[in-house]
C-alpha cells in the first residue's frame, strides 16, 4: 500500500516536534525575515539539506539542524504560524487527533519569553480544525532548576487546571549521560498540575532508562526502542515484561530512529517485535522536516519493512488514541473514526 492509501485512513499522531516540522518554504520565509543565513533559497533543496544533515547516524548530529529552525521561530507570529501549519498538515495527512511539542525556553536567549512562546503555539493550534494540544518539553541537558522552570511554565498553562491548552510535559534532548532521574522535581511538578507525562528514553541510551522514566510518573515513552536490546535475552524479557505490566505506551518514530543511528534500517527496527511482545505502541513522525516524512509515509514504510499488517497498524492507531493526553470526548470521537480501518482488508 502506498502512502496515498494510508492518507485516506484515520490516524493519531502523538510525537512531533514543532521546531522539527516546519514547511521548507515557511522556514525560508522566517529565516529571511530575521536575516538568518540559509544554505539555499530553494525550498526543496533546503528540505534535502536538512534531511542529509539529520540522516547522520547520531542523535547529537541530528539535533544540530534545530539551531536554524529555533532561530527562525523566535517571534510570536512565527510560533503561531508554525503551530497552525503543523496542525493543518497533520489534518490533511488524515490525522483525526494530534499532539505537538516544543521546548519554549529554547527561545528565551533569542528574546522571546517562554510564556509568549506557549501562548503563540497554543493560539496557532487552536486556529486549526484538527483536535490537538501542546506538550511542553524541557531539555535534559539543562540544569534541574531549569527543567523545573519549564515544568512550572507548563503547569501555568495546563489545560486540565486552567483550560489554557497545554496537555503534557516531556523531557527531551541528547539522552546519553543525562538520565531522567536528574529531573525528578520537574516531573513531580508537572504531574501535580494534572499534566500527562512522557519522556524521551531508551532512544540513544540503554533500555533500562525506560523503566527509570516510569518511576518518575511517565506513562508514555518517546521512542524507547532500546528496551528490545538488553545485554541478554533474559534482561530484554524482564524489561519488556515490566513495561507491559506498567501499561507504558511507546511513541515510536521509525525513520528518525534509523537517522539517529538507534537501528541501522527499517528492516532491522524492532517496532514489529514490540507490538508482537504485547507492548502498547504507536507510530509517529518525530521531525517531519529533518527526517523528510509524513505519518502516512511512515505507516506505508513499516507496512513494507519490517512488515506490520494493516491490522497491526490499525491497532497502533487505536493505541495512540487511548494513550493521548487530550480530553476524553476528543479521544472518543477519534476512536469512532478508527472504525474506518475495519473496511480495509488485512494485509
Amino acid at each position: 500500500m502506498p502512502p496515498s492509501s494510508f492518507q485516506t485512513l484515520p490516524k493519531a499522531l502523538l510525537h512531533e516536534h514543532l521546531d522539527g516540522g516546519l514547511r521548507p518554504a515557511t522556514l525560508l520565509d522566517l529565516a529571511h525575515a530575521r536575516g538568518l543565513p540559509v544554505p539555499t533559497d530553494a525550498p526543496d533543496a533546503l528540505a534535502e539539506w536538512m534531511h542529509a544533515n539529520a540522516n547522520s547516524g547520531s542523535l547529537e548530529r541530528y539535533l544540530r539542524g534545530f539551531a536554524l529552525t529555533v532561530a527562525a521561530m523566535a517571534s510570536a507570529d512565527a510560533c503561531e504560524r508554525v503551530a497552525f501549519e503543523a496542525a493543518e498538515d497533520a489534518r490533511l495527512d488524515g490525522c483525526v487527533l494530534a499532539e505537538f511539542r516544543m521546548a519554549p525556553l529554547l527561545l528565551e536567549p533569542l528574546g522571546l519569553a517562554g510564556e509568549a512562546v506557549v501562548e503563540a503555539l497554543v493560539a496557532g493550534l487552536r486556529r486549526s480544525a484538527l483536535p490537538c494540544g501542546l506538550i511542553v518539553c524541557a531539555m535534559r541537558t539543562d540544569s534541574p532548576a531549569e527543567t523545573l522552570r519549564a515544568a512550572a511554565l507548563a503547569a501555568r498553562y495546563s489545560q486540565q487546571r486552567a483550560g489554557r491548552g497545554v496537555i503534557g510535559f516531556d523531557l527531551a534532548g541528547a539522552e546519553r549521560g543525562f538520565p531522567p532521574s536528574d529531573h525528578a522535581a520537574a516531573f513531580t511538578h508537572a504531574r501535580d498540575a494534572g499534566l500527562g507525562l512522557t519522556c524521551h528514553a531508551g532512544e540513544a541510551d540503554v533500555g533500562s532508562r525506560v523503566l527509570e522514566a516510569a518511576t518518575l510518573g511517565a506513562t508514555r515513552i518517546g521512542h524507547g526502542v532500546h528496551i528490545m536490546r538488553g545485554a541478554t535475552a533474559a534482561e530484554t524479557a524482564a524489561w519488556v515484561d515490566a513495561a507491559r505490566t506498567l501499561g507504558l505506551h511507546f511513541e515510536v518514530c521509525p525513520s528518525s530512529n534509523v537517522h539517529t543511528g538507534a537501528y541501522p534500517s527499517l528492516a532491522a527496527h524492532p517496532i514489529k517485535a514490540m507490538v508482537e511482545a504485547g507492548l502498547s505502541v504507536s507510530c509517529s513522525t518525530d521531525n517531519r522536516l529533518m527526517s523528510g516524512v509524513t505519518l502516512s509515509g511512515e505507516l506505508a514504510a513499516i507496512h513494507d519493512q519490517p512488515g506490520l499488517s494493516t491490522a497491526q497498524l490499525a491497532g497502533m492507531m487505536r493505541s495512540a488514541v487511548v494513550a493521548s493526553f487530550l480530553p476524553a470526548d476528543v479521544r472518543a470521537t477519534a476512536m469512532r473514526e478508527m472504525r474506518r480501518w475495519d473496511e480495509w482488508p488485512s494485509a
